[in-house]
């Protein structure tokens, strides 16, 4: 039976903590934090009328440091949370299993923390589910930085159907890549490596780099997005993507200086820049190499294999906190009036009244 008032959250452990940890000093974010996240998370969703959480357990921690503080009296009522009875291996397919039953569950949305490849995974399974996507990995374009207070609010208040306008919600973009006939997909970017293995899947040398096709690319962005965001900037709404061809800075028409991953500028060659229309299907110059998705090696091709990659325009839907929370105070979703009180507004009018008498 579906479930308009429960909510699942999706943490990811390992967020955060790849190889650009000791590449480029980027940032660790650890799980105290990340469990202090979910904390005010779930504070704003009982406060919002949410009655049910749904959570993944992990080996990495979270679920147990939050089964202890469940068990501390709150000041603020929290709703309660169920943790999934479910195999744990640890990766990737915790995850998708995880996300499978909160739709299952009939969660009215999904809050995720996690990076750009956190929010990959659980964009393949979460289907119409709307996602309330919060930033704690390495590179984050796709999730935002923002306090979990508020982003449990404006879930709650779409989770619960108080607001249901077409603007809490929107479509984005997304990328998708065939191998073969198996598919997969990016919510940012999807580049192609001349490399011949995964290895450590996160991408932060450039020198093996073939192309680059993004969804949207900001110029403030960090990661590979940034290189096209620099060149020719994309919004998240605009109607096309970018697809540029890269090439040795020496050799190529153009180099750009790029934040590739935290901490690390670098010039990347661009030989080329060409719009990427919805699709609108792209092959790879590339004989053989590495895909990444995302700013992470996944998928390895030889010559011979049939690789195409493609712009849609109807990707996973997300909740536009910021319109919510307006929605909200527009319609007075979060103020109550006490009518037992005197309005001192209408006793000054009254007030005044008088004494012109």
């Amino acid at each position: 039976m579906h479930k308009t008032s429960a909510v699942g959250i999706l943490a990811n452990p390992a967020a955060g903590r790849d190889i650009r940890r000791l590449v480029a000093q980027a940032s660790v974010f650890p799980l105290a934090e990340k469990c202090n996240m979910i904390s005010r998370l779930l504070s704003a969703l009982g406060a919002g009328g949410v009655d049910e959480v749904y959570m993944m357990p992990d080996a990495g921690g979270i679920s147990r440091r939050l089964l202890r503080m469940l068990q501390t009296p709150s000041l603020q009522p929290r709703p309660p949370v169920t943790f999934f009875d479910m195999p744990v291996v640890d990766g990737a397919a915790d995850t998708l299993l995880a996300v499978e039953r909160m739709v299952e569950a009939g969660v009215g949305a999904i809050v995720v923390l996690g990076g750009d490849g956190t929010h990959r995974l659980v964009a393949q399974v979460c289907g119409d589910t709307p996602l309330t996507a919060l930033s704690t990995g390495t590179n984050n374009v796709f999730p935002a930085l923002r306090e979990a207070t508020i982003a449990g609010l404006a879930t709650a208040l779409v989770a619960t159907g108080q607001v249901t306008d077409d603007g809490a919600t929107c479509s984005n973009k997304a990328l998708r890549v065939s191998v073969n006939g198996t598919r997969d997909l990016a919510l940012v970017d999807i580049c192609v490596s001349t490399a011949l293995w995964t290895g450590s899947k996160a991408v932060w040398r450039v020198d093996s780099l073939s192309q680059l096709f993004v969804a949207f690319a900001e110029a403030d962005a960090v990661g590979l997005s940034s290189v096209a965001g620099l060149i020719r900037p994309v919004s998240r709404r605009d109607h096309a993507g970018v697809r540029l061809d890269l090439a040795p800075p020496g050799e190529a028409a153009m180099s750009v200086t790029a934040p590739i991953a935290p901490g690390l500028v670098v010039p990347v060659g661009v030989a080329a820049v060409h719009d990427l229309l919805p699709g609108e299907r792209q092959t790879v110059c590339a004989p053989q190499g590495v895909i990444a998705l995302d700013g992470e090696r996944e998928i390895e091709f030889t010559d011979g294999d049939r690789v195409a990659v493609w712009l849609d325009d109807d990707g996973p839907r997300t909740i536009d906190v910021e319109r919510v929370m307006a929605r909200a105070a527009h319609s007075g979703l979060l103020t109550s009036t006490d009518q037992t009180l005197s309005n001192p507004l209408q006793k000054g009018d009254s007030t005044d009244a008088a004494e012109q008498g």
